[in-house]
């Protein structure tokens, strides 16, 4: 697969260039204020930033190419936006708050154990890079469970993405937490997302959960 990736120089773009290659995919990158280039591109993954993505996704969608967004810190009518024009270009657009898969079944498990504990809280903590708080992975989880949870997010340097769902009830609590050690960890889930994302229905599909 012919893939173009936005933010090519970015911690996770780098990673992604050299991965995606040794997977046998023929990858391309591209940085802001470059042209872009489409011609011939089979699907686009951004991991940019929340002012670039929208604009990345936009034009990428309007050139009939499939995107994969890992970039966080779209909001609800931005969504509304890539679904709707996915749809009128009979294209592809899937985007997901956190493309390790352990982080998946952080939130999957999460959501179940909402359901027996009366109260909730999320920290979340990332590099002090990171621009965005809540993080797009502390706000999917929360949505998970019921939406009424409180997130506490922490921005320093030496993080890199990790998570803990603090549940409690009478006499005890509970603690699910994810660690991203390497951003190497996103790997997995980008390359099922390119695997699946040209079979998906036209428009906004969110969420690894629905892929797995």
């Amino acid at each position: 697969m012919r893939v173009l990736i936005f933010g090519r120089e970015g911690k996770v773009g780098a990673v992604l260039m050299q991965a995606l290659a040794a997977a046998g995919h023929d990858v391309r990158g591209v940085e802001a204020g470059e042209p872009l280039d489409l011609e011939g591109i089979d699907a686009a993954v951004d991991f940019t930033t929340p002012t670039a993505v929208l604009g990345n996704a936009t034009a990428t969608l309007a050139a009939g190419v499939p995107c994969v967004i890992g970039t966080t810190g779209l909001g609800d009518d931005d969504l509304a936006q890539l679904d709707r024009q996915a749809r009128e270009t009979t294209t592809q657009c899937f985007v997901a708050a956190n493309f390790a898969l352990g982080a998946v079944l952080m939130m999957r498990f999460a959501a179940e154990a909402s359901r027996s504990f009366p109260r909730a809280e999320i920290i979340e903590l990332h590099a002090d890079t990171k621009l965005d708080a809540p993080s797009g992975t502390a706000k999917a989880t929360a949505a998970g469970m019921g939406g009424d949870v409180t997130i506490h997010s922490v921005r320093l340097p030496g993080l890199i993405a990790h998570q803990e769902v603090i549940l409690g009830g009478l006499g005890e609590t509970l603690t699910i937490r994810h660690d991203t050690t390497s951003r190497e960890a996103f790997v997995p889930g980008v390359l099922l997302a390119l695997d699946r994302v040209r079979g998906l229905p036209h428009g906004l599909t969110v969420g690894l959960d629905a892929l797995l």
